[in-house]
Protein backbone atom coordinates (compact mmCIF):
# COMPACT_ATOMS: atom_id res chain seq x y z
CA UNK A 1 0.00 0.00 0.00
CA UNK A 2 1.86 3.19 -1.23
CA UNK A 3 1.79 6.02 1.46
CA UNK A 4 0.37 9.19 0.53
CA UNK A 5 2.27 12.00 0.03
CA UNK A 6 2.24 14.79 2.77
CA UNK A 7 0.78 18.48 1.64
CA UNK A 8 3.47 21.19 2.34
CA UNK A 9 1.71 24.70 2.56
CA UNK A 10 3.55 27.79 3.63
CA UNK A 11 0.51 30.68 4.43
CA UNK A 12 2.52 34.33 3.69
CA UNK A 13 1.74 38.16 4.03
CA UNK A 14 3.90 41.18 3.37
CA UNK A 15 3.77 44.60 4.78
CA UNK A 16 5.32 47.05 2.79
CA UNK A 17 6.31 51.14 1.89
CA UNK A 18 3.65 52.00 -0.12
CA UNK A 19 1.48 50.06 -3.24
CA UNK A 20 3.57 50.05 -6.03
CA UNK A 21 7.05 48.35 -6.33
CA UNK A 22 7.80 49.74 -9.44
CA UNK A 23 7.84 53.01 -8.02
CA UNK A 24 10.46 52.20 -5.84
CA UNK A 25 8.45 50.53 -2.54
CA UNK A 26 10.09 48.04 -0.97
CA UNK A 27 8.77 45.58 1.91
CA UNK A 28 9.21 46.29 5.57
CA UNK A 29 7.59 43.02 7.12
CA UNK A 30 7.25 39.15 5.55
CA UNK A 31 5.47 36.63 7.61
CA UNK A 32 5.18 32.81 7.20
CA UNK A 33 3.63 29.76 8.81
CA UNK A 34 3.68 26.38 8.03
CA UNK A 35 0.90 23.99 7.31
CA UNK A 36 0.96 20.11 6.53
CA UNK A 37 -2.01 18.01 5.58
CA UNK A 38 -4.35 20.89 6.56
CA UNK A 39 -2.90 21.18 9.88
CA UNK A 40 -0.39 24.31 11.28
CA UNK A 41 2.95 22.67 13.03
CA UNK A 42 3.88 25.68 14.41
CA UNK A 43 6.47 26.50 11.92
CA UNK A 44 7.24 30.08 11.00
CA UNK A 45 9.15 32.77 9.57
CA UNK A 46 8.92 36.29 10.38
CA UNK A 47 11.10 39.02 10.10
CA UNK A 48 11.04 42.97 9.91
CA UNK A 49 13.35 44.75 7.09
CA UNK A 50 14.97 47.28 6.54
CA UNK A 51 13.44 49.48 3.61
CA UNK A 52 15.82 51.67 2.98
CA UNK A 53 13.77 54.20 2.39
CA UNK A 54 10.89 55.89 4.49
CA UNK A 55 7.68 54.22 4.94
CA UNK A 56 4.40 56.03 3.11
CA UNK A 57 1.96 57.66 5.96
CA UNK A 58 -0.86 55.49 4.46
CA UNK A 59 1.09 52.39 4.55
CA UNK A 60 2.48 53.03 8.20
CA UNK A 61 -1.17 54.04 9.56
CA UNK A 62 -2.08 50.26 8.20
CA UNK A 63 0.83 48.19 9.64
CA UNK A 64 1.58 50.65 12.79
CA UNK A 65 5.26 50.53 11.61
CA UNK A 66 7.46 53.62 11.76
CA UNK A 67 10.68 54.30 10.38
CA UNK A 68 12.76 54.44 13.72
CA UNK A 69 11.79 51.23 14.27
CA UNK A 70 12.67 49.17 11.20
CA UNK A 71 16.46 51.38 11.04
CA UNK A 72 18.03 48.80 13.06
CA UNK A 73 16.03 45.97 11.04
CA UNK A 74 17.92 43.23 8.51
CA UNK A 75 18.03 44.59 4.95
CA UNK A 76 16.57 42.00 2.24
CA UNK A 77 19.67 40.99 1.13
CA UNK A 78 20.22 39.84 4.33
CA UNK A 79 17.63 37.83 5.25
CA UNK A 80 16.71 36.28 1.77
CA UNK A 81 18.70 33.18 2.11
CA UNK A 82 16.71 32.32 5.07
CA UNK A 83 13.40 32.73 3.47
CA UNK A 84 13.91 30.88 0.72
CA UNK A 85 15.05 27.84 3.01
CA UNK A 86 11.87 27.65 4.43
CA UNK A 87 9.49 28.39 1.41
CA UNK A 88 11.81 26.38 -1.24
CA UNK A 89 10.63 22.52 0.02
CA UNK A 90 10.00 20.91 -2.71
CA UNK A 91 6.34 20.16 -3.40
CA UNK A 92 5.44 23.82 -1.33
CA UNK A 93 2.57 26.02 -2.38
CA UNK A 94 2.40 29.32 -0.71
CA UNK A 95 -1.59 30.57 -0.07
CA UNK A 96 -1.66 34.39 -0.54
CA UNK A 97 -4.62 36.68 -0.30
CA UNK A 98 -3.84 38.87 -3.43
CA UNK A 99 -0.57 37.16 -4.47
CA UNK A 100 0.28 39.26 -7.05
CA UNK A 101 0.81 41.97 -4.81
CA UNK A 102 2.93 39.89 -2.24
CA UNK A 103 4.71 38.16 -5.59
CA UNK A 104 5.49 41.76 -7.07
CA UNK A 105 7.30 42.97 -3.64
CA UNK A 106 9.10 39.66 -3.19
CA UNK A 107 9.83 39.10 -7.15
CA UNK A 108 11.15 43.01 -6.97
CA UNK A 109 13.19 42.78 -3.97
CA UNK A 110 14.81 39.14 -5.40
CA UNK A 111 15.80 41.42 -8.68
CA UNK A 112 17.15 43.94 -6.41
CA UNK A 113 19.75 41.70 -5.00
CA UNK A 114 20.21 39.53 -8.32
CA UNK A 115 18.82 36.81 -7.13
CA UNK A 116 18.63 33.44 -9.11
CA UNK A 117 15.33 32.74 -7.84
CA UNK A 118 12.86 34.77 -9.46
CA UNK A 119 10.10 35.19 -10.20
CA UNK A 120 9.16 33.27 -7.21
CA UNK A 121 6.20 31.60 -8.77
CA UNK A 122 8.08 29.66 -10.98
CA UNK A 123 9.56 27.14 -8.19
CA UNK A 124 6.67 27.27 -5.21
CA UNK A 125 2.72 26.50 -6.55
CA UNK A 126 0.75 29.72 -5.33
CA UNK A 127 -3.06 29.85 -4.22
CA UNK A 128 -4.70 33.31 -3.84
CA UNK A 129 -7.25 32.96 -1.46
CA UNK A 130 -8.55 36.57 -3.20
CA UNK A 131 -9.69 34.64 -6.25
CA UNK A 132 -11.45 31.87 -4.34
CA UNK A 133 -13.36 33.99 -2.61
CA UNK A 134 -14.37 36.17 -5.25
CA UNK A 135 -15.95 32.80 -6.55
CA UNK A 136 -17.34 31.81 -3.46
CA UNK A 137 -18.83 34.66 -2.88
CA UNK A 138 -19.11 36.97 -5.91
CA UNK A 139 -20.62 41.01 -5.28
CA UNK A 140 -19.50 40.91 -1.89
CA UNK A 141 -16.57 41.72 0.39
CA UNK A 142 -13.83 39.88 0.50
CA UNK A 143 -10.75 41.21 2.04
CA UNK A 144 -9.39 39.29 4.73
CA UNK A 145 -11.57 41.28 7.56
CA UNK A 146 -14.60 40.57 5.67
CA UNK A 147 -13.44 36.95 5.36
CA UNK A 148 -13.09 36.72 8.60
CA UNK A 149 -16.84 37.81 9.93
CA UNK A 150 -18.19 35.33 7.52
CA UNK A 151 -16.09 32.30 8.41
CA UNK A 152 -16.66 33.45 12.52
CA UNK A 153 -13.17 34.00 13.05
CA UNK A 154 -11.70 36.14 15.97
CA UNK A 155 -9.90 38.91 14.25
CA UNK A 156 -10.46 41.34 17.41
CA UNK A 157 -6.38 41.19 18.14
CA UNK A 158 -5.93 43.05 14.40
CA UNK A 159 -5.95 46.88 15.03
CA UNK A 160 -3.17 46.86 12.89
CA UNK A 161 -2.13 44.69 9.56
CA UNK A 162 0.89 42.68 10.76
CA UNK A 163 2.34 39.80 8.26
CA UNK A 164 2.56 37.31 10.86
CA UNK A 165 -0.90 37.67 12.49
CA UNK A 166 -2.53 38.30 8.95
CA UNK A 167 -1.25 34.94 7.88
CA UNK A 168 -2.77 33.20 11.37
CA UNK A 169 -5.77 34.65 10.36
CA UNK A 170 -5.42 33.74 6.73
CA UNK A 171 -4.95 30.16 7.14
CA UNK A 172 -8.39 30.10 9.43
CA UNK A 173 -9.52 31.79 6.31
CA UNK A 174 -8.57 29.23 3.79
CA UNK A 175 -9.27 26.29 6.16
CA UNK A 176 -12.62 27.75 6.43
CA UNK A 177 -13.12 28.13 2.35
CA UNK A 178 -11.57 24.61 1.78
CA UNK A 179 -13.26 22.22 4.53
CA UNK A 180 -15.43 20.71 1.88
CA UNK A 181 -18.64 21.33 2.83
CA UNK A 182 -21.35 20.90 -0.05
CA UNK A 183 -23.00 23.12 -1.98
CA UNK A 184 -26.63 22.01 -2.33
CA UNK A 185 -29.02 23.46 -4.88
CA UNK A 186 -32.17 21.64 -6.41
CA UNK A 187 -31.04 17.98 -5.67
CA UNK A 188 -27.31 19.24 -7.21
CA UNK A 189 -24.44 18.63 -4.91
CA UNK A 190 -20.54 19.82 -5.73
CA UNK A 191 -17.58 20.06 -3.19
CA UNK A 192 -16.98 23.57 -2.52
CA UNK A 193 -13.18 23.06 -3.57
CA UNK A 194 -13.96 22.31 -6.86
CA UNK A 195 -16.18 25.07 -7.23
CA UNK A 196 -12.78 26.96 -6.41
CA UNK A 197 -10.84 25.41 -8.72
CA UNK A 198 -13.43 25.06 -11.69
CA UNK A 199 -12.69 27.33 -14.91
CA UNK A 200 -16.39 28.75 -15.16
CA UNK A 201 -18.74 29.71 -11.71
CA UNK A 202 -21.17 26.46 -10.63
CA UNK A 203 -24.40 26.45 -12.30
CA UNK A 204 -27.08 24.60 -10.66
CA UNK A 205 -29.30 22.12 -12.17
CA UNK A 206 -32.76 23.23 -12.98
CA UNK A 207 -35.14 20.49 -12.33
CA UNK A 208 -37.60 20.02 -14.85
CA UNK A 209 -40.52 18.69 -12.63
CA UNK A 210 -41.73 19.45 -9.58
CA UNK A 211 -40.24 18.07 -6.19
CA UNK A 212 -42.13 14.96 -4.78
CA UNK A 213 -43.38 15.65 -1.61
CA UNK A 214 -43.77 12.67 0.76
CA UNK A 215 -45.51 13.52 3.83
CA UNK A 216 -45.26 11.79 7.57
CA UNK A 217 -47.73 8.79 8.20
CA UNK A 218 -50.77 9.40 11.14
CA UNK A 219 -48.55 6.22 12.64
CA UNK A 220 -44.86 8.28 11.95
CA UNK A 221 -46.84 11.83 13.63
CA UNK A 222 -47.98 9.78 16.82
CA UNK A 223 -44.33 8.55 17.17
CA UNK A 224 -43.00 12.05 17.08
CA UNK A 225 -45.39 13.21 19.32
CA UNK A 226 -44.45 10.86 21.89
CA UNK A 227 -40.58 11.40 21.08
CA UNK A 228 -41.02 15.01 21.77
CA UNK A 229 -43.17 14.87 25.60
CA UNK A 230 -40.45 12.32 26.51
CA UNK A 231 -37.52 14.60 25.79
CA UNK A 232 -39.75 17.80 27.33
CA UNK A 233 -40.36 15.61 30.39
CA UNK A 234 -36.38 15.29 30.93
Amino acid sequence: MSQKTAIRQVVLDTETTGLDPSKGHRLTEIGCIEMINRRLTGKRFQTYINPEREIEPGAAAISGLTNEFLLDKPKFSEIVEEFLTFIQVPGTELIIHNAPFDLGFLNYELNLVSHPWQPIENYVGVIDTLLMARRLHPGQRNNLDALCVRYNIDNSAREYHGAILDSELLAKVYLAMTAGQTIMSLGTEQKRDEVIKADIPFQPVTRTKPLRIIRASDEECRLHLEKMAELERK
